[in-house]
């Protein structure tokens, strides 16, 4: 009798990287589908369907900023991850400014009472505490080298701010009954947070801080 071929270790590792970014793929783009499919979005003006689905694509490449600068992504050299991470940044904040824009001139009514803190859903007030931090993500790593921020400081600040965008994004992305498919959107958000906690509290991440604070 034959005896059956083993898995060679090259075979199994193309395996799990092909397993991981079909599921990666999956986990953002199934939500998008969805939407899409959504009978919320009947009779709605395109400015709206705009602003929606700019805010469903935010909150998939949320989950793909601690993937990329933890290096968590399997067959992409940490350098491109590096790089990229920030690239990703702009698209993030480009999406909340669309999404932010179109809710604008559907309803500026709303818009006002969720940038003061006085709208009725408590979502509102989530989704403008994200936004907050996330332009303010933004002006530190542009204005980082005039700040001259210590790399230990940097990365402290950046993680903090990372984890009030993520948490104020998902709790407002979960209290929203709005076009996203329930099951889809609270996949996503969970991955999100664990792609998250994994980058803030794994011990290489910390090891990198007490290595920069010694330069």
């Amino acid at each position: 009798m034959n005896k059956p071929k083993k898995i060679s270790k090259s075979e199994h590792s193309l395996a799990g990287r092909a397993l991981f970014w079909s599921a990666l793929f999956a986990a953002i783009v199934i939500p998008i589908i969805f939407a899409a499919m959504s009978p919320l979005l009947a009779w709605r003006s395109p400015v709206y369907i705009v602003a929606c689905f700019a805010g469903v694509i935010g909150l998939g490449l949320l989950l793909l900023q601690p993937l990329l600068i933890g290096g968590y992504l399997p067959g992409l050299p940490k350098q491109i991850t590096r790089r990229a991470h920030p690239c990703v940044g702009v698209m993030l904040v480009v999406a909340v400014i669309i999404h932010i824009i179109g809710l604008w001139t559907t309803s500026p009514p709303d818009v006002i009472d969720a940038l003061t803190f006085s709208s009725p859903t408590p979502f509102s007030n989530w989704g403008v505490v994200a936004m907050w931090s996330l332009f303010a993500t933004m002006a530190l790593a542009i204005f980082r080298r005039r700040l001259q921020l210590r790399a230990r400081n940097w990365r402290m600040a950046h993680s903090l701010l990372a984890l009030v965008i993520v948490i104020g994004t998902v709790v407002h992305a979960i209290l929203i009954e709005g076009v996203m498919e329930t099951v889809s959107k609270v996949t996503l958000c969970v991955l999100v947070v664990i792609a998250t906690m994994k980058l803030i509290f794994s011990s290489k991440f910390f090891s990198n801080l007490r290595f920069s604070s010694k330069r």
